[in-house]
């Protein structure tokens, strides 16, 4: 997308590792499968058979993944100006991709209930499925151990992605204006009211923040009581009971140790299980106002979890002081959790137990020397939530558990996902669609959420093609 709309941004290769106890397998190809299904055989050695079942599936799936991801795909492409691109890439690609549909359909069971039917060990199971968000689709799942292979990182850090996209708006005279909030929307007037009462006119409103925040604004004053009004409540009503997905715990250390210390052990993009127990042993949470109880139930937690951890300096030297690093580590967390601690009145002592717990347990097994720590700081679901305005601080949009989904959950509907029942109101990010991701679901790594504002001006300042203005 970014070639074609003729941005230059420097990509670097991300490759991945995936720990288990004191063991890492560091995946650079299809191959690598096998030598995660190794892992798993160290680790589960009774389990062999349920092993070689599982991987099977994973390695199906991956099948599945070179077909969908077999071409460019040209979101931006002028296709009346390409027709050979058209005929002899896209069409042929697309039959392919016709093909495969229907048994990536059947791949639609939850990935815990999935794997079940492979093993009744649930703690194996825990170990291949408890990193993937609560009742995530199977083929959602398992799909990752292709895009493990194709992971990239824009060389300056993952802000330079935004950056760049806010240089191409503006040199087309876009206009952004960071920190002013979309208070108030009048669709029967096509106006929006912002946080410091100053309206704008539209003609079109993309509204990439919150699903949620996007209804409470309404104001259907001046629409009256019509068709169009009865539609926006009804869908308001719907998405109101509806939660969004999981949200993550992440604490970000500025460590004494060098880059090469984590070369050694992993990779720039490590999936890190310190047990094999699994967290279904983790046995039922505790009310927050038993904070003994609670900071015992955490300490088990993250001994148990599997956590996602970066470490930025591996594929860009220039993003840390020569002999130090900076590592991101991360792991799912539920919102409620937090939410019910903060109202219970410990919520700082909780974010600070959380952040020695994972740096213990990490010390305490693949990092020896681990908490060699310079400067640390976290961020929990409600710092999340409250950043960017999403909805239980979800960084993938609507939680699988809701029944239905209340978004577009089939690729060959992937176009209507836009669409809202407010006239002139399109709908982008991660709420859009189901499961999100790119393109039309990464709001959240923009970090606007609800609190930042986006207007083109037409005639643009600098030259563009028809076909892009019209756009």
């Amino acid at each position: 997308m970014l070639r074609q709309l003729g941005i230059e941004l420097d990509f670097l290769d991300s490759p991945v590792s995936i720990g288990l106890g004191g063991d890492v397998v560091k995946l650079s190809s299809k191959d690598s499968l096998q030598e995660y299904q190794g892992l798993l055989d160290l680790h589960f050695s009774d389990l062999k058979k349920d092993i070689a079942g599982i991987v099977g599936e994973i390695g199906k799936v991956m099948g599945y993944m070179e077909v969908l991801y077999g071409i460019d795909k040209p979101l931006f492409l002028d296709v009346m100006a390409h027709p050979k691109y058209v005929f002899g890439t896209i069409l042929p690609w697309m039959l392919k991709y016709l093909r495969k549909m229907p048994k990536i359909a059947r791949l639609g069971l939850p990935v815990e209930d999935y794997l079940a039917a492979f093993s009744g060990k649930r703690a194996l199971i825990d170990i291949v499925a408890q990193h993937f968000f609560k009742r995530t689709p199977t083929f959602f799942a398992l799909s990752y151990f292709s895009l493990y292979l194709d992971y990239r990182y824009p060389r300056g850090g993952t802000g330079s992605l935004p950056g760049k996209l806010a240089e191409f708006i503006r040199a087309r005279g876009g206009e952004i204006l960071p920190g002013v909030e979309a208070a108030t929307v009048l669709p029967g007037e096509r106006k929006v009211v912002d946080s410091a009462g100053v309206e704008r006119e539209y003609g079109k409103l993309l509204w990439a923040a919150d699903a949620k925040a996007l209804y409470r604004r309404l104001d259907l004053g001046s629409m009256g009581e019509g068709r169009a009004a009865r539609r926006i409540r009804a869908r308001a009503g719907v998405l109101e009971g509806k939660s969004g997905g999981d949200s993550v715990f992440s604490v970000y250390l500025s460590l004494d140790l060098a880059p090469g210390y984590f070369a050694r052990i992993a990779s720039a993009h490590f999936f890190y299980t310190p047990s094999t127990a699994g967290l279904s042993s983790l046995g039922p949470r505790p009310p927050a106002s038993d904070k003994a109880a609670m900071l015992a139930w955490l300490t088990r937690f993250f001994e148990l979890n599997t956590f996602e951890i970066s470490c930025p300096a591996l594929r860009d030297p220039s993003l840390a002081p020569p002999g130090k690093t900076g590592l991101i580590v991360s792991t799912l967390m539920d919102h409620s959790l937090a939410k019910a601690v903060d109202e219970s009145g410990w919520y700082e002592e909780f974010r600070a137990a959380c952040s020695k717990s994972v740096v213990s347990t990490l010390d305490a097994s693949i990092f020896p020397g681990f908490a060699a720590v310079l400067g640390a700081f976290d961020s929990t679901p409600l710092t999340l939530e409250k950043a960017t305005g999403n909805s239980e601080g979800a960084i993938t949009g609507w939680a699988f558990t809701n029944d239905p989904v209340p978004a577009v959950s089939s690729m060959p509907r992937v176009a209507r996902s836009v669409l809202t029942p407010i006239p002139d109101v399109l709908q982008a990010g991660q709420w859009s669609y189901s499961p999100s991701g790119l393109p039309i679901s990464r709001s959240r790594t923009l970090s606007a959420g609800a609190s930042s504002i986006v207007r083109w001006k037409y005639p643009p300042e600098t030259p563009v093609s028809s076909g892009e203005a019209a756009r």
